[in-house]
């Protein structure tokens, strides 16, 4: 891919400042050209997540593209002054990839979730989208032990597009094996097998023009309060420092 990405970095995580229809145009073009590209799809709770954490950070700066799924990087990026184009929600850009597999017949493996959940998403999918044809499928709950079988059996299939669902803590594992699964494309997609497959609902869209589309989500995982609870630390810490938010931190460099 020759075309220079424009970004703007929040709190060292470099954003995608292009919209939702660049971004698939953008990896479309990657796909048909077997460009290897990993894609971070990242909110706040991902941006502090790698404040706290180096490690984390680190993995996030191997990505090849970090596009701003959440309305508070959104918010952040206009506030300080440099914004993005839009929210492109991991949900939405995995479904209008599928769009384009149907029109140039790609394959797609789907790893993740609970196996009662992977097995709905990939029928479900299969169903909407059948020009795309769906090769595999697992479930997420696997060690480093079977790490090597995995990635074999994703390699020998040759996915054109490799959907994970394995939690923020797993995205390294997409770091780490991009090169060896030689899939053109690799994305983490949070929640989206469980809307997929019917176990939970996408917020209305009342919900997603309020930019609270994270609450509809808390009312239906309770359990999800403590990783919220960084919402407001990362409001807060945008407006304390604003002058300080997109100069890139020691590490990215």
């Amino acid at each position: 891919m020759s075309k220079q990405l424009t970004t703007v970095p929040i709190f060292g995580v470099p954003f995608s400042k292009m919209s939702m229809n660049e971004t698939v145009n953008y990896l479309t073009e990657a796909i048909e050209d077997g460009c290897l590209t990993h894609v971070v799809t990242a909110n706040p709770i991902m941006v502090m997540e790698a404040l706290d954490k180096p490690e984390f950070a680190a993995v996030l700066h191997k990505a090849d593209l970090i596009v701003p799924d959440g309305a508070g990087v959104v918010w952040a990026a206009k506030t300080v002054g440099n914004p993005v184009a839009e929210r492109v929600a991991g949900f939405d850009l995995m479904h209008r990839l599928m769009e384009q597999g149907e029109k140039r017949r790609w394959t797609a493996y789907l790893l993740g979730t609970s196996q009662e959940i992977i097995e709905a998403a990939a029928e479900k999918l299969q169903l909407q989208y059948p020009q795309v044809r769906i090769v595999g499928y697992r479930n997420g709950f696997f060690g480093p032990n079977e790490d090597e079988a995995i990635v074999e059996e994703i390699r020998s299939l040759k996915p054109h597009l490799l959907f994970v669902a394995r939690g923020m803590d797993k995205e390294a594992w997409n770091a780490q094996y991009k090169e060896r699964l030689g899939v053109p494309f690799i994305m983490g997609v949070g929640g989206s097998f469980d809307i997929v497959s019917g176990k939970l609902k996408r917020a209305p869209m009342i919900y997603q023009k309020l930019r609270i589309e994270w609450l509809y989500r808390l009312f239906q995982e309770p359990s999800r309060y403590k990783r919220m609870l960084a919402l407001p630390k990362f409001v807060v810490k945008v407006l304390r420092n604003k002058e300080n938010v997109t100069k890139p931190r020691p590490e990215a460099q």
